[in-house]
């Protein structure tokens, strides 16, 4: 098989999918624990407390392996702003992080978006994987970031009111099918209001007409945004995508979507534009395998 370089070794590209489940879904509680968990390494600066982490574990920050303790980790950071959704059926998570300052009261300036993936059979974390900006990002200052962010209401979403899965996933691909091609601007679920935050900046006012179709790719001739990874939870009505934006110098990219009755609400995203080439083996055309087996022993746990 030729691979070709992007941004991530081929080793981690089936972490990338989610495992084939026996069961019907992953406890949310348990999964909520972990995202706990995760967010508090952040603040402390150590690993010690992120346990059941799977033997054949992976690390990525910023589409590349490599050793969490050489990692975002390493820093206590303060965190300003946090928010995460629960994906049951794929037994997963996304949390996006704003920070301003570090635990010291330093400046530390970060917006961080996570996807942490576990096995279904016994929910051993299996992958980490961030998308990490700060200075020098695309649109960056967490400031700003931190105020927009702060107004919006991502709330638990009726029952009766979710959209499906199948429709969120559908919504996200079609906005992140624009850059490459045109018919998918009219498939994307346009809402009014919908507001979208680009790094630091938001292309509503808080009024009724605010639009998420403010700065719309025009040229649609473009590399695609590859190698999305999902996050799904209809709870919130929220889908978390990370991806490879290939017409930006394969930068990683995360975007995350909110529907709310059918249509789109709010969009965040995080890219690492000015970031230069990401070098990575990943296959030419052969999408990614549907199955990856059970990964190791549920008892491991990360060094400090």
């Amino acid at each position: 098989m030729q691979y070709r370089l992007l941004g991530i070794c081929a080793a981690a590209l089936g972490a990338f999918l989610p495992l084939v489940s026996a069961q019907s879904e992953c406890d949310r509680a348990s999964l909520e624990a972990f995202a706990d968990d995760y967010v508090a390494a952040h603040e402390t600066g150590s690993l010690s407390n992120l346990e059941n982490i799977a033997e054949n574990f992976t690390y990525l920050e910023n589409n590349k392996t490599q050793e969490i303790t050489s990692g975002i980790f390493t820093k206590a950071l303060a965190i300003a702003h946090r928010h995460t959704i629960i994906d049951t059926v794929d037994c997963a998570s996304f949390s996006e992080l704003i920070v301003t300052q570090d635990a010291a009261g330093q400046p530390a300036p970060y917006v961080i978006g996570t996807q942490v993936r576990h096995n279904p059979e016994d929910l051993s974390v299996y992958l980490i994987d961030l998308t990490v900006s700060t200075t020098g990002s695309w649109l960056f200052n967490s400031t700003r970031t931190l105020e927009y962010a702060s107004k919006e209401n991502w709330t638990l979403i009726d029952e009766g009111a979710r959209d499906t899965r199948e429709a969120l996933r559908q919504a996200a691909d079609a906005y992140l099918d624009m850059w490459h091609n045109k018919s998918a601007i009219d498939a994307v679920p346009w809402g009014t209001p919908c507001v979208r935050l680009e790094g630091s900046v938001y292309t509503g006012s808080g009024l009724p007409t605010d639009s998420c179709k403010v700065g719309i790719p025009t040229n649609n001739n473009q590399a695609p945004n590859s190698h999305r990874r999902y996050v799904t939870d209809v709870s919130y009505g929220a889908i978390s995508v990370l991806c490879i934006f290939e017409h930006l110098a394969n930068a990683p990219d995360s975007h995350e979507f909110r529907m709310e009755n059918g249509k789109l609400r709010y969009i965040h995203t995080i890219t690492l534009a000015n970031s230069g080439g990401f070098a990575a083996e990943l296959p030419e055309s052969e999408p990614a395998p549907a199955r990856y087996r059970i990964r190791g022993d549920s008892s491991a746990r990360l060094a400090e």
